[in-house]
């Protein structure tokens, strides 16, 4: 089950976000597990960001993983029903619509390709090094391509 919390005061299409999630969901096979998303503000965001990352200023979105050890490509094998999550996201609006000239996307487009890469996250995949960015970038593309078929 998705939950979403919308935390800030931009506006930002809620069903649209949901249905993407659940049909990413449904797509990598984890169509009954749940997934919490949070829309925040930047204030908030900005305290998140200090508090887990140790940076001083607000981001466009942190992952915050129920299976902390997972690698990319793993596939999870819960071991009862409460087992059966991936964890949560937190998105800040604000801060993607200040970032939008960097990304050359439409808001709508920036906050479907934060959805995914924040969904990438919670299962495991990186970019901490070249070869962890380039499986979390194909990995993302096969979502992407996925939602715009």
């Amino acid at each position: 089950m998705i939950t979403l919390e919308d935390k800030q005061e931009v506006s930002v299409d809620i069903d649209t976000l949901k249905q993407n999630a659940q049909k990413i969901l449904d797509f990598l096979g984890y169509q009954d597990f749940d997934l919490g998303i949070q829309l925040a503000n930047l204030e908030h965001m900005h305290e998140l960001n200090k508090k887990y990352r140790k940076k001083d200023k607000p981001t466009d979105i942190l992952s915050f993983l129920y299976y902390p050890d997972l690698k990319a490509g793993q596939k999870i094998n819960p071991k009862s029903p409460e087992g059966k999550n991936l964890g949560d996201i937190i998105i800040c609006p604000a801060y993607v619509k200040q970032d939008l000239d960097r990304w050359n996307q439409s808001f709508e487009n920036r906050m479907q390709t934060l959805l995914i890469h924040g969904i990438c996250h919670l299962l495991g995949y990186d970019h901490v090094n070249d070869e962890d960015y380039d499986a979390m970038r194909k990995k993302e593309a096969e979502i992407q391509d996925f939602l715009n078929a």
